[in-house]
């Protein structure tokens, strides 16, 4: 499911270590959860923009001893803001556990929210990745910003992994935090009802008309070549929606049988999400009239060529 090749953006090859804190840039420190796994690579990273008054981006799991270890690492610096991407319990939980010991605000992305309503029959695939409980203090719109000594975050709205997920420009250092919208390792997964394929292409549209000169993702290292990237990234997808369409026309007509045959050799662990990454593209054609289904599109519908 990863992006990268010999042709392709140049990203890192080497995933970063969890359990330390790192400086990445001169405005930046990077601290890496210990939640690593086949979603997260070596786990959540949580950044700290500035020195002395800072803001804090995506703490993590709820995990008190990574955050611990956060506290120690600034020791008598100043947390003015806990600042969150999206609410999924890799990166959103752990703001109430900062939010508890330093009195700082949680900014940023809005409540969970689906989205659509589930289909009549249809399960809540992943309820158990939603961080249900998240109400910041204040909810940052496009454009909404904020800001500490020698440092602004602006949020960028970037829909489509969750519907609430939000990237934040960092204008003094050209930079970009995007969450799980873009990531180097690997691909984002977009799971519906929880996210949208379509809103998911339309935020890459977007971000592909900005000029940061580099990303710092929710997970994996950097990525120095964002614009070349978000290219790949959109045409990957369209590969994948015309490979889908392709076996549909080839007589598959459930999930699992197209799964089968465009994702050879996958290791069985990620296949669940193969299914949801399917389905967010098929939920895609079936809305634009380029599939159609046998009722609403779900993950055990039958889908043929419209």
């Amino acid at each position: 499911m990863t992006v990268e090749d010999e042709s392709g953006p140049r990203v890192e090859r080497s995933l970063p270590e969890s359990g330390r804190m790192e400086r990445v840039a001169p405005l930046i420190r990077r601290r890496i959860a210990p939640n690593g796994g086949p979603f997260t690579a070596t786990g959540t990273c949580t950044y700290v923009v500035g020195q002395d008054r800072v803001a804090v981006i995506d703490p993590g799991p709820d995990d008190p001893s990574h955050i611990a270890a956060l506290l120690d690492d600034l020791g008598p610096e100043r947390v003015e803001a806990i600042v969150v991407t999206h609410t999924h319990r890799d990166h959103s939980p752990g703001a109430r556990l900062l939010a508890a010991r330093t009195g700082a605000p949680i900014v940023g992305c809005g409540p969970h929210r689906a989205a659509r309503a589930l289909a009549e029959g249809e399960a809540p695939m992943l309820d158990a990745s939603s961080d249900a409980a998240h109400a910041p203090a204040r909810i940052l719109a496009e454009g909404d910003a904020v800001s500490g000594p020698g440092w602004t975050l602006v949020a960028v709205e970037t829909p489509g992994h969750t519907m609430n997920h939000l990237a934040f420009a960092l204008p003094e250092a050209e930079a970009l935090f995007s969450g799980d919208h873009v990531m180097a390792w690997n691909t984002t997964i977009v799971a519906p009802p929880d996210g949208e394929m379509r809103a998911y292409m339309a935020s890459l549209e977007k971000l592909r008309g900005r000029g940061e000169t580099i990303y710092w993702p929710g997970h994996g290292g950097p990525v120095r070549e964002p614009a070349r990237l978000v290219r790949c990234l959109i045409g990957h997808r369209r590969q994948r929606e015309a490979a889908i369409r392709a076996r549909l026309v080839a007589g598959d007509t459930r999930i699992p049988e197209v799964v089968a045959a465009i994702y050879q050799g996958l290791d069985p662990r990620l296949r669940g999400a193969a299914a949801l990454s399917v389905f967010a593209h098929l939920e895609d054609l079936v809305g634009r009239g380029l599939v159609a289904c046998d009722g609403p599109p779900r993950l055990d519908a039958t889908y043929v060529p419209a």
